[in-house]
């Protein structure tokens, strides 16, 4: 009888298969990017997932996001993921938490489990700072992703270091936080250098002046699948 993982196994091989199967995942963050990396970490065989996120289906989601349907909107992101995990491997340990995490119920999340490595996929900046910050402070492996939006050309996409990492607004902005608290490197990221134009920004009039970033389906993706090819084959060298 066939193995569904037939495939990744001859591509692995046992020995680097039970790494995997050994191993336990937080992703931070199920949008764009976020939901594609968890679901390439469990096809790959990742034998536990915690997976985080406290977002509902959207509308507008629906041009790049893993989960959005307009059969499920208004739905939690978190709770779809988890259904189609376990549709994916029925044998997987699962965590799924509904929430946003902030403040000491971070904190409190990171430190419930062993976690061989997290991934960052929050798309707001003092979170994202906290996570970054506190996953270090524990020496738990990261990697975050920048901004996909706005980009256009997927052969720019790369891995790097925080500290080598520009154009990127988002980039620019979690280095200066990182910066006083201390961290300057060590912490790898994906990100692109391509420069975003402005007609791919539309400002929102408001209070607080926020601005509404394009996004082509295809990019949140590769970031997605980016940050997971980081995770097995960090894990895989251990």
């Amino acid at each position: 009888m066939k193995n569904w993982q037939e495939r990744t196994a001859l591509m692995l091989g046992k020995t680097k298969m039970e790494k995997l199967k050994h191993a336990h995942v937080l992703v931070v963050g199920l949008g764009g990017v976020g939901a594609y990396a968890a679901e390439q970490l469990c096809r790959a065989g990742i034998g536990k997932l915690t997976i985080v996120d406290g977002d509902v289906v959207e509308m507008t989601n629906r041009n790049r996001q893993l989960p959005a349907l307009i059969s499920n909107q208004g739905q939690s992101k978190a709770e779809i993921m988890g259904q189609r995990f376990r549709d994916i491997n029925p044998d997987i340990e699962l965590h799924v938490i509904n929430e946003y995490l902030k403040d000491e119920r971070m904190i409190e999340v990171l430190e419930e489990a062993r976690y061989d490595y997290v991934v960052d996929a929050i798309d707001t900046l003092s979170p994202k700072v906290f996570l970054i910050y506190h996953s270090k402070q524990l020496g738990l492996p990261i990697v975050s992703s920048m901004g996909a939006g706005g980009k256009l050309d997927p052969s720019l996409v790369q891995v790097s270091d925080i500290a080598k990492s520009f154009n990127c607004k988002l980039a620019r902005m979690l280095r200066k936080r990182l910066y006083k608290l201390g961290i300057r490197k060590g912490v790898k990221v994906v990100f692109s250098p391509e420069e975003v134009e402005k007609e791919r920004v539309k400002l929102e009039e408001g209070q607080n002046k926020k601005s509404t970033v394009g996004t082509i389906s295809y990019m949140p993706p590769l970031f997605g699948c980016f940050c997971s090819s980081v995770v097995i084959r960090d894990l895989l060298e251990k």
